[in-house]
């Protein structure tokens, strides 16, 4: 499928708040080097649990990255995306813009400001004046990375949990195709929840100390936070600005399984449709894709079906694919903006990040899963998953830029 450089969409910049650090670059070292970014928790008791681990970030001061009135007024949630944005603009060298208005800001997330809905509940229960009720609408996230920078351009939040960063890309896309933004900012984030920790803790779906996706006798998930960003503009508008793409968003797809709240329909169909889809989009066959990065959350039942949809949609190709779920845990809404951002690192660098963790193969999960290591390999075209409760489904397919 041939283009104009007005219809192809391009990423020039990166941004990542993550467990494993602060910044693209310590992201990246880390995932290559399998460390991992799971850690104790300290912010809440955790004896109840059984469970003392997760994905946290180590060191986060709000007034390192924006101005103190932001620190005042906007959440956890909000901070995290501000400082991943803050990354991303600058190295697009879109600090500062001529036309505000024509930039728009789209973020998905899982719990928005959960910390401080968190908190104002715990204060409402003492008989105390909540303090934090003023950050709790999920609205503001994008709207405070707006008054950060000062955009005016096209403003949403995605609430479609885990896979919400996907859909923030492919609507940002959008937004850029249908000529509605010159430059639009685009991912996920999430803050540690306890209220997520406590209701996967319920589900019985967390491991003891790490996730091992794919591996034989793995335990389960574990909780993490997180942010990843990414400014997209045309190919167009980046030759304009003289900015250097890193990687092409080719195109993506989006679908529900409409199967049950929690688990994904035991045939993999939605994440079957949404590949295709993707692939469709994209205008690839099956063929063309060099990597897939996975949903890979470490589960019994989802890694086991995710393989199953994987092998429907590419055959029994040696096809590597991925979960660097392994070393974050899952971020939440922040997990696919994660993710795609190591996609496209992939394709810049040559490398595949590996699934940490790895004990032995599992026959139900018969995929190389690139184990312990990254790889050397030559990536053209990367295809990312994200498949969310309530059966929310989104792929995304990113490529090396081309002339």
């Amino acid at each position: 499928m041939t283009r104009r450089a007005a219809e192809r969409i391009v990423i020039t910049g990166l941004g990542a708040v993550s467990p494993l650090g602060l910044g693209v670059e310590a992201l990246w070292e880390g995932l290559l080097a399998a460390r991992s970014g799971i850690r104790k928790l300290t912010a809440f008791d955790t004896r109840e649990y059984g469970v003392h681990r997760g994905g946290v970030v180590p060191r986060f001061e709000a007034a390192e990255h924006m101005a103190p009135e932001l620190v005042e007024r906007a959440g956890r949630a909000a901070h995290y995306a501000i400082a991943a944005t803050r990354e991303a603009l600058a190295q697009a060298g879109a600090e500062s813009v001529d036309a505000p208005e024509r930039v728009g800001v789209c973020l998905g997330t899982t719990s928005a400001e959960i910390e401080a809905i968190e908190a104002a509940t715990l204060a409402a229960f003492a008989g105390e004046a909540p303090t934090t009720r003023a950050q709790t609408p999920a609205w503001q996230i994008p709207g405070f990375v707006a008054a950060a920078f000062g955009f005016s351009g096209p403003n949403a939040l995605v609430p479609t949990a885990c896979a919400a960063g996907n859909y923030a890309i492919g609507i940002g896309r959008d937004w850029l195709l249908d000529g509605r933004a010159d430059l639009v900012v685009v991912g996920g984030v999430d803050p540690f929840s306890q209220t997520a920790f406590t209701g996967f803790h319920k589900l019985g779906s967390m491991a003891e100390d790490v996730p091992r996706p794919f591996s034989k006798d793995r335990g389960g998930m574990m909780v993490g936070e997180g942010a990843g960003v990414l400014v997209l503009e045309t190919l167009e508008h980046a030759r304009a600005r003289g900015a250097r793409p890193i990687a092409e968003v080719l195109g993506y797809g989006l679908s529900c399984d409409a199967h049950h709240m929690t688990a994904p329909h035991p045939e993999g169909r939605g994440a079957i449709d949404a590949m295709r889809r993707a692939l469709a989009d994209a205008g690839l066959s099956p063929e063309a894709v060099d990597y897939v990065s996975a949903h890979g959350t470490g589960t019994e039942a989802n890694d086991r079906i995710e393989t199953r949809a994987i092998r429907e949609v590419f055959g029994d190709r040696p096809l590597p694919v991925s979960s660097i779920k392994s070393m974050l845990a899952h971020t939440m809404g922040a997990a696919s903006a994660l993710e795609a951002i190591a996609c496209a690192l992939a394709i810049r660098d040559g490398r595949l990040p590996p699934t940490a963790n790895f004990v032995a193969p599992d026959p139900e999960c018969a995929l190389d899963c690139v184990p312990n290591a990254s790889r050397e390999a030559a990536i053209d075209v990367a295809l990312s998953n994200a498949f969310a409760f309530g059966g929310n489904n989104a792929a995304v397919v990113l490529a090396r830029v081309t002339p």
